[in-house]
């Protein structure tokens, strides 16, 4: 653990939906022990002229994936996912990303090696594998009869496919019994699988009810893949804590959203992120590349709405269908899309916080927090060069980034 320090003569954006204020941050023992001016500390770090932001969070990423190139997937041996997520949570680090929530691919054992600092990364929480019904979003068939699963399923990685409520209740206790932290489900067809459609309903109302009962018996939360609106509106009424993507959301499902207080993953970027990768050479089904090119305006469109109705927002990327460490990336579309600038770091910080249930203990820059700190040069709200202005970024009051000495 570290001892005590204090981050002085700063600017801190603490994450509570303050602007930001010049501020000190004291740190002992991994803890923030005090924020405010003029305040002392044993070792003294000169942050003058920068700011400090709380840990920055991702709460839709696969970081077993570094690429969507079905056939480059197809060559490549099976435990090269594994170096190939070590290489990836370091570039989230390095951003500032000290927290991310797995959407699917990484196990117990990724997990276990970020806490028992075999490599370094940010701490994680993990879903393991998407549950799909036949057909659906998690189906990796193909027109030929050939199964191409973009997560081989392995030990630590069960299957996931469910069709009616009793397989569903089998399928989440496996889940739970690997590791889960969270339990995603899609309830809409998706881009990315070339035989449904996003805008259609998945699985039936009992089937979520299964789910949604073994995941609040076991005391974790749901994140749902839902694109099209009947699955947006079957995942809110079911209990779901969070929809990704939520491309194609009318008032209904926005005043439901409302109602349950669900909170919206937007990963604006994804999408983007097929058709950049199509463009540089990727192999991928020109029907999911249609259907990357047809949701990106009514997903920009859905955001808006969203926004203006007060919706909660946390940030998620999806990031493995883009690269890692250009995670940031989303911030600027999150902007563009009619969020204020400090709204949008604290959908980055601690509304992604509380979505995650760690709120007590990260997310914000007060006394009392674990020590979770990124220190940035320049306008925290330029977006655009945020990344390469991070020079340092505090994990537990360590110091496990530093682009210059400061």
């Amino acid at each position: 653990m570290s001892g005590s320090m204090i981050l002085a003569g700063g600017t801190v954006f603490d994450g509570t939906g303050s602007p930001p204020t010049p501020a000190d941050v004291v740190v002992q023992d991994g803890r923030i022990v005090d924020v405010g001016p003029g305040l002392d500390g044993y070792e003294r770090v000169d942050v003058q002229g920068k700011t400090l932001l709380p840990g920055l969070f991702d709460c839709h990423t696969h970081v077993i994936l570094s690429h969507i190139d079905m056939w480059r997937l197809l060559q490549t041996p099976f435990s090269y996912q594994f170096y190939e997520a070590a290489r990836n949570l370091l570039a989230t680090l390095r951003i500032g990303i000290t927290t991310v929530r797995d959407a699917g691919g990484a196990d117990l054992g990724i997990k276990r090696a970020l806490e028992d600092g075999l490599i370094p990364g940010p701490r994680m929480q993990i879903s393991i594998s998407m549950i799909s019904q036949s057909g659906g979003h998690g189906d990796d068939w193909y027109e030929s009869g050939a199964e191409v699963p973009l997560f081989v399923p392995h030990p630590g990685r069960p299957p996931t496919l469910v069709d009616g409520p009793d397989e569903m209740r089998r399928v989440v206790r496996t889940l739970l019994r690997a590791g889960a932290d969270v339990i995603k489900v899609a309830t809409s067809g998706g881009v990315l699988s070339a035989r449904d459609d996003p805008r259609h309903a998945h699985l039936r109302p009992s089937e979520l009810d299964v789910l949604v009962e073994e995941a609040n018996g076991a005391g974790v939360h749901v994140m749902a893949h839902a694109q099209g609106t009947p699955g947006i509106k079957a995942a809110v009424r079911a209990g779901i804590r969070s929809i990704e993507h939520g491309i194609y959301l009318d008032d209904e499902a926005i005043e439901l959203m409302l109602e349950r207080g669900t909170y919206l993953v937007p990963t604006l970027v994804a999408p983007l992120g097929v058709i950049e990768a199509a463009e540089e050479g990727a192999n991928i089904p020109e029907a999911s590349l249609r259907k990357a090119r047809e949701v990106v305006e009514a997903h920009r469109e859905s955001f808006v709405r969203a926004v203006r109705a007060g919706v909660k927002v946390a940030m998620g990327t999806d990031s493995g269908v883009t690269a890692h460490g250009k995670n940031l990336r989303e911030l600027e579309l999150m902007a563009a899309g009619g969020m204020r600038p400090e709204d949008v770091l604290r959908s980055t910080t601690s509304v992604a916080a509380e979505l995650l249930g760690v709120s007590h203990e990260l997310g914000t820059l007060e006394r009392g927090k674990r020590a979770d700190i990124v220190v940035v040069d320049g306008d925290p709200f330029d977006f655009a060069t945020l990344p390469q202005r991070v020079v340092a970024v505090y994990k537990d009051g360590e110091r496990v980034v530093e682009r210059e000495s400061i």
